[in-house]
């Protein structure tokens, strides 16, 4: 058969290319082409078709069936007609079966593995084989050839393909089983491969298939780590922009299944276990909120919440953590379910409000969230204030500001504040909390552009201080009262346009004078007298009170006297303001004497305001100029004067507020007289009503000693109880009151209250710490001391009788209380305290020496065991005596630094009885031990 002239072209380049290898004799060398010109010829290129292509092999293959290169060109052959089955299946032709038509590349494989059954390349056409037969829907015959692949060439370079495509035609055959063992061995290749990905994929599926969720989440969370491993840990970017098409839908095919399985186990509690490294904790966001999206979709609204929540509680400063906790308050809110979209809202403000963790630690993330909590601030104030309206309930009031104050704060340039400021101020009012409701109504007039509200929030301010004024107690009245002038004023000088600003001015400068703040309210007075339009003639007259009571108590009487008549001229004729103002007048009069006492004319002022009393006997002014009369007598050293007209203006004008005053001042007159009782009583007055700390104290504390000294121990006694009552610091004198006072009590034979003092004086030092003083602690070593006497007097009273054991045991019992108190005196380390407690403790040990050998003998005892006996109580008291002459030689040498005191000589009087050897002759100083050992 004759080659047609394709064919043998096709011969000749697959022989070209069978033996490009060998070199020709005939090939020229380096040498021989040095010289030579390269002609280089336009390539015009191959023009040929696919269709051609096959063509050609076919004919080579009739033509050359014993070519060496039949094996090439039938491999060849069959890729090519692989190719054109999946063109035509891309572009839609299917055979009659309605499938792609992949028959004559089976074919032309078969033929081939027939041909040559050992050919090297026999893996890939295996796997051709198994995917044209794939395509062409003969999954089983494919999936055999794939097992024969596998089988044949366990390490052809197919082999992680083959293995993936075997789990594929499984999976497709709902052999789960297997395929997930395909799907794994696939994973488990050394070498990277690129269905890794998709593998581990499909294992999911596989194990999902089976009912093995948690396993089939396993993978698919692996999955996820392959996509999203390299995903920034903070989760600003929730884009999913950067990944192919391909990913993002491998991804969100793998979100869905991962949520399904989720779903159908615990929900979101399934989730952490799951996120045990930072790669999944960076894209855990994703894991909750794709499972919250498939509730919504469920209808599921309660557990789709739950589970943006959960997130939001695992990683409360994670960035998409609002976004999530946002979605809860649109599911309740959707759903209806009012309160729950509320308390959402209270605990999204709460989270990443201004004073949230979330703030400091995300501030990016904070910023994004701020249009929310404010958008939520607003509508929680709303709603608490509507409650609070509603019911007038103090806890509903209390919530709606808290969240009022929260907007406030969180927001203060907002162009709503000053309505919120405002709505604020009103619920305060509303709640009769006025001091706060004055102070949010002051921002919301002055801490703002002007607004619709801004005069009306200034005015009620004052309105509130004024309530505040109600309940306000006395004390605290005249600060309250300037801090609403202040707002008047600033009132006045915002809206001066307004209507109520003369009646707000003349009210402030009213209540300034009324403040003793003089000068300021005539100069506010005067404001109001200079406005135009004039104000009402009630508001000018009070403006001109203002400005005469100012001058005449800067002693300018001429400008006063001016402005008495024009108040006077404004006042109707039977007002009874007008006896005021003739009192103003009258009190020229009294300026006359305070004229005469300033230039040193005490007996003519005395006369002038005496005077007073007889101009305007009724007069207020008539009580101040008594008690400048006294003042003067006092000048004057008219004691007895002065005394009288003081005592007469006490019971004349009992409330009047000179009477702090009075008490003083007859104090000095007594004094001067040596009336030391009155002198006292008007201490403990003075004492009594003083606002100065100081002062009231001191005049206790001479009142008490007055009374002392004037003999009157009882009251002494209950003017120093009052001291230590009302003034227990400083440390020092309130013991020393003590002191005194069981001096007294020991005066007049009151020994339990003495007792009882002694104790008060012990434990205030005891327990004094740096307050302490030596006086303190010579005054609680002293009572120290005096509280060891009761025990002392128990340890007399128990006599050495039969039952002696008895006896004895509770005499050496009451001997350790007395030396345990003796102990506590002695170890303060005063001096003449501790010679007391010295000498008493050696004293006991030779009282308790000697009550042994004085003790009751047994009865019935025989004159040898009388003497057995006596000698066994000289043994038992021998040691006691010689503690005795341990202690009190102890005291003696106490002398040598100089203590020598009634203790140390009455020590050398003990030694003298007790070593009369020694001690029997004059006192000598010996070394010194600084405590009882």
């Amino acid at each position: 058969m004759r080659s047609s002239p394709s064919a043998l072209c096709l011969t000749l380049l697959l022989c070209a290319c069978a033996s490009r290898n060998g070199t020709p004799d005939n090939a020229p060398t380096l040498k021989t082409l040095a010289g030579r010109e390269a002609q280089v010829a336009p390539d015009s290129g191959v023009q040929a078709t696919e269709e051609q292509a096959i063509a050609a092999y076919r004919e080579f293959l009739e033509v050359a069936p014993k070519a060496p290169q039949r094996a090439q060109a039938m491999r060849r052959l069959g890729d090519l007609e692989m190719a054109s089955a999946d063109a035509r299946s891309a572009g839609g032709e299917e055979s009659k079966t309605g499938a792609p038509d992949y028959r004559t590349a089976v074919t032309r494989y078969e033929e081939f593995l027939k041909a040559y059954p050992q050919d090297k390349d026999n893996d890939r056409v295996l796997y051709q084989l198994a995917r044209a037969r794939e395509q062409g829907g003969q999954l089983e015959a494919a999936l055999a050839t794939l097992d024969r692949l596998l089988a044949e060439y366990p390490r052809t370079a197919y082999r992680d393909e083959a293995q993936f495509r075997r789990g594929e035609m499984l999976f497709s055959l709902r052999d789960y089983t297997k395929a997930e063992q395909a799907y794994a061995t696939v994973l488990r290749s050394q070498d990277g491969n690129p269905y890794q990905g998709r593998a581990l994929y499909m294992q999911g599926w596989s194990q999902f298939k089976q009912g093995r969720l948690e396993d089939g989440l396993r993978s698919f969370f692996g999955v996820l780590d392959l996509k999203l491993g390299d995903e920034p840990a903070d989760g600003k970017d929730d884009s999913l922009a950067h990944l192919s098409r391909a990913d993002r839908e491998l991804l969100e095919d793998t979100f869905r299944v991962t949520s399904l399985s989720l779903a159908n186990l615990q929900g979101a509690s399934s989730i952490a276990p799951f996120i045990d490294s930072p790669q999944r904790s960076a894209y855990e966001f994703r894991v909750y909120r794709q499972l919250g999206e498939l509730y919504i979709k469920q209808d599921r609204s309660k557990d789709a919440a739950d589970t943006f929540v959960a997130f939001a509680r695992r990683q409360p400063l994670h960035a998409q953590a609002p976004q999530l906790q946002a979605r809860v308050i649109d599911i309740y809110q959707r759903g209806g379910f009012v309160n729950q979209a509320l308390e959402a809202k209270k605990d999204y403000v709460t989270r990443y409000g201004i004073d949230s963790e979330f703030s400091r630690a995300n501030p990016e993330g904070w910023i994004a969230a701020q249009l929310l909590v404010k958008t939520h601030l607003a509508e929680l104030a709303r709603h608490h204030h509507a409650s609070a309206q509603a019911s007038k309930s103090s806890s509903d009031y209390a919530e709606a500001v808290r969240w009022y104050r929260i907007y406030l704060r969180s927001f203060p340039a907002d162009p709503q504040a000053a309505q919120n400021n405002f709505l604020l101020a009103e619920l305060l009012f509303e709640d009769k909390r006025f001091a706060e409701a004055s102070l949010e109504y002051e921002k919301a007039a002055y801490d703002y552009p002007v607004h619709a509200k801004s005069a009306d929030a200034g005015y009620a301010a004052l309105l509130a201080y004024a309530e505040q004024e109600k309940t306000v107690p006395a004390a605290g009245l005249p600060g309250l009262q300037r801090a609403g002038v202040a707002s008047s004023l600033r009132f006045a000088a915002a809206f001066r346009a307004d209507p109520r600003a003369a009646g707000v001015l003349t009210h402030a400068a009213e209540r300034r004078y009324a403040l003793q703040d003089g000068e300021p309210a005539a100069a506010v007075a005067r404001q109001v007298l200079a406005l135009q339009p004039s104000a009402t003639d009630a508001q000018r007259r009070v403006a001109w009170t203002v400005v005469a009571h100012t001058a005449f108590e800067h002693a300018r009487f001429d400008q006063a006297e001016n402005a008495y008549s024009e108040v006077l001229a404004l006042l109707p004729a039977q007002d009874k303001a007008r006896n005021d103002v003739v009192e103003r007048l009258a009190a020229s009069v009294y300026k006359q004497g305070e004229r005469s006492r300033e230039a040193g004319n005490g007996r003519e002022a005395v006369g002038h305001f005496a005077r007073v009393a007889v101009v305007a006997p009724q007069s207020a002014v008539r009580a101040t100029a008594q008690y400048d009369a006294a003042a003067a007598l006092i000048g004057l050293k008219d004691w007895d004067g002065a005394a009288r007209t003081l005592e007469d203006f006490r019971q004349r004008y009992p409330n009047h507020a000179l009477q702090a005053e009075v008490g003083q001042k007859l104090t000095v007159a007594y004094l001067e007289q040596q009336q030391w009782a009155p002198a006292a009583a008007e201490l403990e007055r003075v004492a009594a009503s003083h606002q100065d700390l100081q002062v009231a104290r001191s005049s206790l504390w001479q009142a008490a000693e007055l009374y002392d000294k004037g003999g009157s121990g009882a009251f002494a006694a209950k003017a120093y109880g009052q001291y230590v009552l009302r003034f227990p610091q400083p440390l020092e004198p309130a013991v020393e009151a003590r002191w005194r006072m069981a001096r007294i009590a020991k005066a007049e034979a009151q020994s339990a209250r003495e007792f009882t003092l002694m104790q008060e004086i012990f434990q205030a030092d005891q327990t004094g710490g740096e307050a302490r003083t030596a006086r303190t602690r010579y005054l609680g070593a002293t009572a120290a001391l005096a509280l060891a006497e009761p025990a002392f007097e128990a340890y007399r009273k128990v006599a050495l009788v039969e039952p002696l054991a008895k006896q004895l045991k509770l005499k050496k019992a009451r001997l350790e209380d007395v030396l345990k108190a003796y102990a506590v005196a002695a170890d303060y380390g005063v001096a003449d305290v501790s010679t007391a407690a010295t000498f008493q403790v050696a004293s006991l040990y030779q009282d308790f020496g000697r009550a042994l050998m004085g003790s009751q003998r047994p009865k019935k005892l025989n004159k040898k065991e009388l003497e057995q006996y006596d000698l066994m109580l000289e043994e038992q008291a021998y040691p006691f005596e010689e503690k005795a002459i341990e202690l009190h030689e102890l005291n003696v040498r106490r002398a040598r630094e100089g203590v020598y005191d009634q203790w140390v000589k009455r020590s050398f009087a003990a030694l003298g009885e007790l070593k009369p050897v020694r001690y029997a002759k004059n006192e000598r100083a010996e070394g010194v031990i600084d405590a009882i050992r």
